[in-house]
């Protein structure tokens, strides 16, 4: 079992920058391939970025590459997600994932690919 807990959301404005958190817990977390995703009101949850068990490699969707840098501390358990430039169509519910898939990056852009989920800490960008 992973207990996964997101924070760092908050208002901010178009043009700002926020760095999400995602803590989890248990002793194999560098075992769990890491993801984000987010959700927009009225939207489908949508893949933001994915990091390998090591963070040697990253994989983005392709609107966001550029201006948001997944990254994870094994040492701390923690992923964390950098978001520069921000817009109001950032605005969105933000929710971090763990996988026990050892699949290359590009596979795992589905919900279904992750086992454990956070419980989303929300990111508002006023125009």
């Amino acid at each position: 079992q992973v207990q996964l807990v997101e924070s760092g959301g908050g208002l901010v404005q178009t043009g700002g920058s926020l760095r999400l958190s995602c803590a989890a817990s248990g002793r194999t977390f560098s075992s769990y391939v890491m993801g984000w995703f987010r959700q927009a009101p009225g939207k489908e949850r949508e893949f933001v970025a994915a990091i390998s068990r090591v963070g040697l490699s990253t994989y983005y969707a392709d609107p966001l590459k550029g201006r948001f840098t997944i990254s994870r501390d094994n040492a701390k358990n923690t992923i964390y997600l950098r978001m520069n430039s921000l817009k109001p169509e950032d605005t969105a519910v933000y929710y971090c994932a763990a996988s026990a898939a050892n699949r290359a990056l590009v596979t795992m852009v589905g919900e279904r690919t992750y086992d454990y989920w956070g419980q989303g800490t929300q990111v508002t960008v006023s125009s």
